[in-house]
């Protein structure tokens, strides 16, 4: 199969161009040559931003994904690591659950108002604390309302 050109990569992958570029910056990506002012890549490219997607989607950050790409560029993930990843997951899970029936109790609970309801305002207790992680905060503890 022939190079790929970036923009059809771009379009494989659902990525602009310009991550492709910045992923090239990180070591992530090595296009395979330019024709003209474009860049190539082996359409093995597109398993490797698979890969790069997944772990981003677990919450691994570039540099955590790059470490986990043998100098050969083969992935080579250390189980202890996706282990520690899936439990830190299982945390987040349990927390959003929690937000989540927080948040519908609330929306029908008999109080006058949100402020006035005790399981609202216990998971605002909660945040304030930092025992309930919130997107963009994180806990500060360990939290497990059941």
């Amino acid at each position: 199969m022939p190079d790929l050109d970036i923009a059809e990569v771009a379009r494989r992958a659902e990525v602009p161009a310009s991550t492709l570029r910045y992923y090239e910056e990180k070591g992530l990506i090595a296009p395979t040559g330019r024709r003209g002012l474009r860049r190539q890549y082996d359409p093995a490219v597109l398993e490797r931003l698979a890969l790069i997607a997944i772990g981003r989607s677990a919450g691994f950050s570039l540099d955590e994904i790059a470490r986990m790409f043998a100098p050969d560029g083969r992935p080579r993930i250390e189980p202890r690591t996706l282990l520690d990843k899936a439990d830190e997951l299982d945390r987040t899970i349990r927390e959003l659950a929690v937000l989540r029936d927080s948040l519908r109790h609330t929306a029908a609970c008999p109080a006058p108002s949100h402020m006035e309801c005790p399981t609202f305002r216990r998971m605002l207790e909660d945040v304030v604390s930092g025992a309930l992680a919130v997107p963009g905060r994180r806990a500060r503890r360990g939290f497990s309302r059941s």
